[in-house]
């Protein structure tokens, strides 16, 4: 048992009226190495603050490369987000961008492949603090179609930087004989080489892989695994042949990688990182010799990052019920993606166990609700996807088996389901967003035991939110009913409040978080405050989490403020009986609530006049399923949140 110390009045700010709910984005929580993981990344290091360690650039298909400065060494990297760069360069001209000295003038300049082809940046600022400013029609004549993907080597031995070029389309990788000098950089198409073909879109990087002081080329491309040609001629006259000994089983569980060699513990040896389709970066060092590379996997200084590989749409429930919230999440291929917490229930960690949800499979762009459909202490599904349709799956105990398809629902295209009591009768009913952005309610008319579903027209008066509407229940405003927020397609949050006279748009709660693409909103306590806080799922795979940071109102009377609570809750977890025990300085009329995990109050006290001194509320929970709840007390009509408890 903890002792937990509150005050009754939590005044950080005063404001004018109501309760502000301000959303702080804490990155650690889904990716603790805080590098993001970013679709078709494209990972490429450089020293670009001249202070003697590398510093990362992350090119990407949804934006222009993402920069992210080494605040670390060069024997122990860590990596933060930048400056801004890459403010003058355009997405359209940079999916990626490589680093070197084009000008011969000591500092890096900055050379992109885009939708539009290739660009150079000059850097007219430091080696120190660089600045780029676009040399128009600098690489103009050559042809390499759209997304080409440079790098840079001397090859040659002539002082001067040639330029490798992997084609998207054809999969091509040219080489370009820079003719000019270290000074004055020319490429011509006349002087191009074709080093090999790798399929589709190829992503070559130049590396001395075996030490003997010429540049051999690794190649990734849109297949698993990547083509390696190790130069066996000499730094004047390379010869490329292919090797496939040495990235043997490298890539082979990722598609569309694409490498960077460096040297990323200052041990002297070349170490691997790759980007991938879905995302994360893959970090291998070697343990082997320099002549000799052996790789061996590392998940510290990129892993850990939670991406389902595209279209992530979570749920939360305490699927193994143990206490806190475990994530499960539906993806863009349709498989069921869930992460248990193996933390705990104020400070989670995830650990990937997908394996019990594997016979749930129905179309692309899953969507998943979680709860207990027939009463037998197990979590059930309902499960959406891009046909619109939703799917019944019973939880055996060991795993999922399809009930079968809900008769009479078809939303039209991108069905994402919610599980809730919306009409308070003690069952679970259906929430379902769609394709055409409306919201639908699927009404229980069954039992706790024996579902049965009937879609009622109008309950949500009209609510659209445009294109594919993916809902998320809450009782933000702790009234004891659920209120909805609703992503979309255009990267958009809505929130309706369930009020007396229908469901009302309430705007400005939400202005503070910074949705993408397919927005998918879900709501849990993750830090176990009392207080509901926002995840957000997108298109490109990943999760972003917003804390809670509740502000409470000022009072009119001044001295109720100095007021405080000592509070113990036992035992916890509980069987069938709980206590609650408080001990208040001054006179305060206090009230229990007790809400269940989706947000709905299943118990109150009523409010009771109490003196200064010890007090308690008992709680009788032997008719409640077990499960988490969450315990409220409420000091003047204002909110003292305990914490969880587990029944």
């Amino acid at each position: 048992m903890k002792n937990v110390f509150l005050t009754a009045l939590l005044i950080t700010m005063l404001i004018s009226a109501g309760i502000a709910q301000p959303w702080q984005l804490q990155s650690g929580i889904f990716n603790p190495s805080g590098v993001p993981s970013l679709p078709f990344s494209q990972p490429r290091f450089a020293d670009l603050d001249a202070d003697g360690d590398l510093d990362l650039l992350i090119g990407n298909i949804d934006d222009k490369p993402f920069f992210m400065e080494n605040d670390g060494d060069n024997e122990n990297p860590h990596f933060v987000e930048g400056a801004d760069i890459m403010a003058p360069v355009s997405a359209l001209d940079a999916e990626m961008g490589v680093f070197y000295d084009l000008d011969g003038d000591g500092d890096l300049d900055l050379i992109t492949g885009g939708y539009t082809g290739l660009h150079l940046f000059e850097n007219t600022g430091s080696p120190q603090v660089p600045a780029f400013g676009e040399v128009a029609g600098f690489f103009a004549g050559l042809q390499v179609g759209a997304n080409p993907i440079p790098d840079f080597g001397d090859v040659d031995g002539d002082g001067d930087g040639d330029l490798v070029v992997g084609l998207s389309e054809s999969g091509l990788v040219l080489l370009y004989q820079n003719t000019g000098s270290a000074l004055q950089a020319e490429f011509s198409q006349e002087n191009m080489d074709e080093l090999g073909d790798v399929g589709l879109y190829a992503y070559p990087h130049f590396a001395d892989l075996d030490a003997d002081d010429d540049l051999d080329l690794l190649v990734g491309r849109d297949g698993f695994g990547f083509i390696y040609y190790k130069n066996n001629g000499t730094p004047t006259v390379p010869v490329w042949e292919a090797d496939n000994t040495v990235f043997a089983g490298l890539g082979m569980e990722t598609y569309w990688n694409s490498p960077a060699i460096a040297d990323l513990n200052g041990d002297g040896l070349s170490d691997l990182v790759f980007g991938t389709a879905s995302g994360p970066l893959q970090y291998f060092i070697n343990s082997g010799t320099p002549t000799a590379p052996a790789w061996q996997e590392n998940l510290a200084l990129f892993g850990g990052v939670m991406d389902v590989g595209g279209a992530s749409n979570p749920v939360y429930f305490d699927f193994d019920y143990d206490g806190d919230f475990d994530l499960i999440s539906g993806s863009q291929m349709g498989d069921i993606v869930y992460y248990e917490n193996i933390g705990t229930a104020s400070g989670p960690a995830w650990k990937e166990e997908s394996e019990y949800f594997s016979s749930i499979d129905h179309s692309i762009y899953s969507a998943i609700a979680i709860g207990d459909l027939d009463a037998d202490s197990l979590p059930d599904a309902i499960v959406g996807d891009l046909n619109g349709t939703l799917y019944h799956h019973r939880n055996t105990g060991v795993g999922f088996e399809e009930i079968g398809q809900i008769p009479g629902i078809a939303l039209g295209g991108w069905s994402a389901p919610r599980l809730a009591d919306m009409d308070q009768d003690d069952d679970l009913d259906i929430v379902a967003g769609s394709e055409n952005g409306q919201l639908h309610f699927i009404e229980n008319t069954g039992t706790i035991y024996n579902p049965q579903w009937q879609l009622v027209n109008g309950y949500f008066g009209g609510i659209d939110v445009g294109s594919n509407c993916v809902p998320a229940l809450v009782d933000l405003d702790d009234d004891g009913d659920l209120d909805i927020l609703c992503g979309n397609l255009w990267s958009e949050l809505t929130y309706f409040e369930n009020q007396e006279e229908g469901w009302v748009e309430v705007s400005g709660l939400f202005d503070g978080p910074e949705p993408h693409q397919n927005t998918t909103p879900a709501f849990a306590d993750l830090d176990n405050d009392g207080d509901p806080d926002l995840t957000l799922g997108e298109y490109s795979g990943v999760l972003s989490y917003y804390r809670n940071n509740k502000i409470v109102i000022g009072i009119d009377d001044p001295a109720l403020a100095t007021n405080s609570l000592h509070a113990t809750l036992a035992p916890n977890p509980f069987s069938g009986y709980c206590i609650i025990n408080f001990e208040t300085t001054k006179p305060v009329a206090a009230e229990l609530r007790v809400m269940n995990a989706s947000g709905i109050m299943v118990h109150t006290s009523g409010a009771a006049e109490l003196p200064a001194g010890k007090q308690s509320f008992g709680w009788n929970a032997s008719d409640f399923p077990a499960g988490i709840y969450f315990i409220k007390l409420l000091a003047n009509g204002e909110e003292v949140i305990l914490k969880a408890m587990k029944q």
